[in-house]
């Protein structure tokens, strides 16, 4: 097997998924999962305008290279690609990529869901979402229901 280090990145520019997923490729995988996390235009019935992320980079980065590392040993696979953007995103551009290779597909689903639970639990990275009614930080987690303009949109994950 090919032993190829980790990418973890943390970045001010747009994020080339479709470069970053042919540089995970390699032939002895059999699966290659990606998450890509986009900004969309309404959250829990408020438009959303853009998203500004800020993060303790330092910290990050060093978080986000130990999940990509338990990942490998946690699950098996052979790569894991982590790289989140920072700064103001519109909509409809990629927030956060992770690409996991693996000789097996659902060693490589299990890890890449894994990963992008655990970095919005754990890793220093906060998003403030503007909407054309004012803005909110949020965590990554559920939807406050006492923001959301549609109280029963509160409960879609």
């Amino acid at each position: 097997m090919r032993e190829q280090p980790n990418v973890v990145a943390l970045t001010r520019e747009p994020i080339d998924a479709e470069k970053l997923v042919a540089e995970t490729k390699s032939g002895e995988d059999g699966a290659v999962v990606v998450f890509d996390g986009i900004v969309r235009n309404n959250t829990r019935g408020r438009r959303t305008l853009h998203l500004d992320y800020e993060a303790y980079e330092e910290m990050a980065l060093k978080q986000m290279e130990g999940l990509a590392e338990q990942a490998r040993e946690k699950f098996g696979v052979r790569q894991v690609t982590i790289v989140h953007r920072m700064g103001r995103l519109g909509i409809g551009e990629t927030s956060v990529l992770i690409v996991v290779a693996s000789a097996h597909r659902g060693a490589a689903f299990e890890a890449c869901r894994w990963v992008i639970d655990t970095l919005k639990k754990t890793v220093p990275i906060w998003k403030k979402e503007t909407f054309a009614d004012g803005a909110v930080w949020a965590d990554g987690e559920p939807f406050p229901p006492e923001l959301a303009l549609d109280p029963e949109a509160s409960h879609e994950g």
